[in-house]
């Protein structure tokens, strides 16, 4: 048992003895860079890193503290100290050497911006706006105004420079006043409190505090670069900031949407998009280079840009953050806590300023997000949270600390106590968030909004993120870009308009831009934002018309990544089953597919918030996803939703008595679909009909209300041809009504039900 313990120990003490040899003959072999040495400490980096940072996850601490503590292990701090030799054999002091690891970690350094740009969530910015931007700017400038205070009586051998000593103030205030929102937003994650109301102030003000914060940095790189306080030379720089921020969050938010939806549309690789992601980034940040500011600005707002970008998959996101994660953060944090040398605090005064330090930028950061908070109006257990959160340095710290110490503002021993400082505080930060958030009530409000969003992440509608419409000229065709438009328009989706009838470019010629598919799209967008506060109106739409057949045209418009297909065409059903156009076109798409079957007024010009919709449920999942699909409709009608209980299929031939049974499980789905509808305050009346077939009971409830539209989710049934089953195939070819039909996809599990 011991022996198996100790055996990883053993084979890493060999691998080092190995890697001390190597390095050694390598030393002595050539003055140039070695590439063999290279790799070496490429793969002590990550090793020790990630190993360092799995062991930090599993007592609760971020993982960038096992890779700062890495980079403190294999520096000066203990491997340098308890074998000089060794160590200086693997990280040579030589200029060449240096430059191969430390292009690296400079590139790394773009790529952890990059990463948290992405990870920057604007829409919960402005969802607790006000409150956040108070707190972000009281625990801002308090803990900014120790650190220039203290930077400013810091002894002239702690400067590299001391006729700049303004420059290295300002430099430590940044250090000591910015949070890390990667540290923060990980803990509050952990802690499952990231859609808490004091979760969400806490993620949202480190969003701001980080924003600031590389704004400043650009300023002071700026400022520095100079030499001195040049007004001209800074103003331009402040000009030219502003200038770029509102460029990029302009005209740039558009430019980078469509970049990446052109690499995942036209460019077969899927790396492609990684290769575009990186190029937007580098591109950013020589422009920020360019107008006088430091290239992490220029990477954040990449980040930020591609973060919001609607199309950008969960496959390629992972793939991004992967490489960064287990190459470059690993790298660079190594090399910063390389470049620390803690061997320094056995001076007295050294470890004095240290704990100074600490305890200047732990009260000023706690204290400032105190008091932002009781401005706020949070109450004292929440500012007592949100104060704990945000003392957190971590990564920003470190990449600030590596800025300062580059650029010549810091010395190496100031460099050393910073970083000191962002691992302590950050070290601090997990168990004081946990107590203060253990203690924290949940309010009623809140709670029905958790509740409500904990549907919505598990829900078919709140996880669509693109629409592909299918169309001819018909008239249905108008009906079924209506629908897709209220769909898309409450999250402002992007929707791929192709044209797949044989005369649709010159149909859509003679209608005009009015009456085109894409204007019927955009005018229920704008339906949906009219009743919902959260939507803009505004949608992406894009218009393909096909030059090959149309299953050859959806096949591949399908690989480009859509969740769900909408077809609307002219005639739906043959006299044994579909249309042949309607098999052909369904036949290519593996995933969820929306049949549209339009009837009576909806083949007229349609006007917004006209539909009077019946769901049936039955409590399977494919009934559930069009109950779903059914309320996101309803949200722009006046009148209410009518939800019918049916049987499912494998309740034909049970025979019931209706007299004596409590209904208890019917009850139950009919007031499940009701709470659901009122979570998105859609009013809704039920009906139980039991005893009878399923498409009975619909036909009968059609025949005896008033619904002008049915939604019913269906499977869809493997084999050749297009089939949703009896019900549905009943329903479509007797309704008197307008329907809708929502299917799963291929490759999802279809229990033996028919709505």
């Amino acid at each position: 048992m011991h022996w198996r313990l100790l055996r990883p120990f053993c084979w890493a003490c060999v691998a080092l003895l190995l890697m001390v040899t190597g390095a050694g003959a390598e030393a002595q072999k050539s003055a140039h860079p070695s590439e063999f040495l290279f790799i070496v400490q490429i793969v002590l980096l990550i090793a020790v890193g990630r190993g360092l940072g799995e062991t930090m996850q599993r007592i609760g601490q971020p993982s960038v503290i096992g890779e700062l503590l890495a980079g403190l292990l294999l520096g000066p701090s203990l491997f340098g100290w308890l074998w000089p030799d060794a160590q200086h054999a693997i990280f040579p002091q030589t200029p060449e050497q240096k430059a191969l690891i430390e292009g690296i970690a400079q590139f790394g350094i773009l790529l952890l911006l990059l990463l948290t740009g992405m990870e920057t969530d604007l829409k919960l910015v402005r969802k607790v706006g006000k409150a956040a931007v108070a707190i972000s700017i009281a625990g801002i400038l308090v803990p900014f105004s120790c650190g220039f205070t203290l930077g400013q009586f810091l002894p002239e051998n702690l400067l590299p420079h001391p006729e700049a000593r303004l420059v290295a103030s300002l430099f430590l205030g940044t250090a000591l006043s910015i949070s890390s929102v990667k540290i923060v937003a990980v803990v509050v994650r952990e802690m499952k409190f990231m859609r808490r109301n004091v979760g969400q102030i806490i993620v949202a003000t480190a969003i701001i505090d980080d924003t600031i914060g590389w704004i400043i940095i650009a300023m002071i790189f700026s400022l520095a670069s100079q030499g001195s306080l040049d007004i001209w030379s800074v103003g331009k720089a402040v000009l030219g900031t502003l200038t770029f921020l509102a460029v990029s969050f302009t005209i740039g938010r558009r430019l980078v949407f469509q970049l990446i939806r052109w690499a995942n549309d036209h460019l077969v690789s899927q790396a492609a998009v990684i290769s575009v992601i990186l190029l937007l980034m580098c591109g950013m940040a020589l422009i920020t280079h360019l107008i006088g500011v430091h290239t992490v600005l220029g990477a954040f707002v990449a980040g930020i840009l591609v973060g919001e970008s609607p199309i950008l998959t969960r496959q390629i996101d992972e793939r991004l953050r992967g490489l960064i994660s287990s190459l470059f953060m690993p790298v660079f944090f190594g090399l910063a806590g390389l470049s620390a040398d803690l061997t320094v605090l056995k001076d007295s005064n050294l470890l004095l300023l240290t704990g100074l330090l600490v305890l200047i930028a732990s009260v000023g950061k706690f204290g400032g997000a105190y008091l932002g908070g009781s401005l706020g109006g949070l109450t004292r257990k929440e500012c007592f949270a949100l104060a704990s959160g945000m003392n957190a340095r971590g990564s920003t710290e470190v990449i600030i600390a590596t800025i300062g110490l580059s650029m010549g503002v810091l010395s190496q021993n100031m460099f050393s106590i910073i970083v000191t400082m962002a691992i302590l505080t950050t070290m601090a930060m997990p168990p004081m968030l946990r107590a203060a958030l253990a203690r924290l009530p949940l309010g009623k409000d809140e709670k029905a909004r958790l509740e409500r969003e904990e549907l919505e992440e598990k829900g078919f509608v709140a996880n669509l993120e693109r629409l592909l419409l299918a169309v001819d000229e018909s008239a249905n065709a108008r009906f079924a870009a209506h629908i897709a438009g209220l769909l898309a328009g409450a999250r402002g989706l992007p929707i791929t308009v192709l044209h797949v009838g044989s005369r649709a470019r010159q149909q859509q010629d003679k209608r005009g831009d009015d009456a085109s598919h894409e204007t019927v799209v955009k005018h229920a967008a704008k339906a949906i934002a009219e009743i919902d506060e959260a939507s803009t109106g505004s949608i992406d739409v894009t218009t393909r018309a096909r030059d090959k057949k149309a299953g050859a045209a959806i096949v591949d418009e399908a690989r480009k990544g859509f969740d769900l297909l909408v077809v609307g065409m002219d005639k739906v059903l043959a006299r044994d089953g579909f249309e042949r156009k309607i098999e052909e076109v369904t036949a290519g798409f593996e995933g969820p597919l929306a049949l549209v079957a339009g009837k009576g007024a909806h083949l007229k010009p349609l006007q917004a918030g006209a539909f009077r919709i019946l769901v049936p449920v039955s409590g399977s999942a494919v009934s559930r996803r069009g109950a779903e699909v059914a309320i996101a409709l309803a949200r722009t009608s006046l009148v209410p939703l009518q939800v019918i209980y049916v049987t499912t299929t494998r309740d034909k031939g049970v025979r019931r008595n209706v007299a004596s049974m409590s209904m208890l499980k019917e009850e139950a789905i009919l007031k499940d679909t009701a709470a659901l509808a009122a979570r998105y305050d859609v009013d809704v009346t039920t009906t139980l009909r039991a005893g009878i077939s399923p498409e009975e009971a619909i036909l009968q409830e059609i025949r005896d209300g008033s619904a002008d539209l049915v939604v019913m989710g269906v499977d869809r049934i493997a084999g050749e041809a297009l089939n949703f089953g009896s019900v549905a195939a009943a329903i479509l070819r007797k309704s008197r009504v307008s329907v809708l039909l929502v299917s799963n996809g291929h490759g999802e599990h279809r229990p033996a039900s028919a709505s």
